[in-house]
């Protein structure tokens, strides 16, 4: 079974009201979420609103797991944007959202929430650190690529 066939059955059962746990490939959403490390726990999309990390069809059968930056209400126009990126967005609209991710589940099977008032600041302290964001992912992986080589 390919990946994109494991993500339409994912979501199929979102759909039907399932919560999900689905593992996360990548590094776009570094720091809050690590790939190939953490999953998270996929749910019905509910009310959009900047802040949230949901999971969207960009292009057909093309799905990203980013964070809404801005909904344009009048345009019908969600802008996402990964927490591990430096630049560049991407576009939905309503309905091409199909998930929201809720919890992410580490490693070691420790679940938090993403949606907690305390998550959502950092969130907001990290998005407006974007000029920044490039020298602070950097130490970021350093700091990690050491971490997983010592334990």
């Amino acid at each position: 079974m390919n990946d994109i066939t494991i993500i339409h059955e994912a979501l199929k059962l979102v759909k039907d009201g399932v919560s999900v746990t689905f593992p996360v490939k990548g590094r776009s959403m570094i720091p809050f979420i690590m790939g190939g490390k953490d999953s998270v726990i996929l749910q019905q999309p509910g009310k959009l609103e900047p802040g949230v990390i949901v999971m969207a069809e960009i292009a057909p059968d093309h799905y990203v797991l980013h964070r809404i930056i801005h909904i344009d209400e009048e345009k019908g126009v969600i802008t996402l944007m990964g927490d591990g990126n430096v630049r560049g967005v991407e576009h939905c609209t309503p309905a091409t959202v199909m998930a929201r991710a809720t919890h992410v589940v580490d490693s070691k099977s420790r679940t938090r929430s993403l949606e907690s008032p305390c998550q959502l600041r950092r969130a907001k302290v990290w998005r407006l650190l974007l000029p920044f964001r490039r020298y602070l992912l950097a130490g970021l992986r350093i700091i990690c690529k050491k971490y997983r080589y010592e334990n």
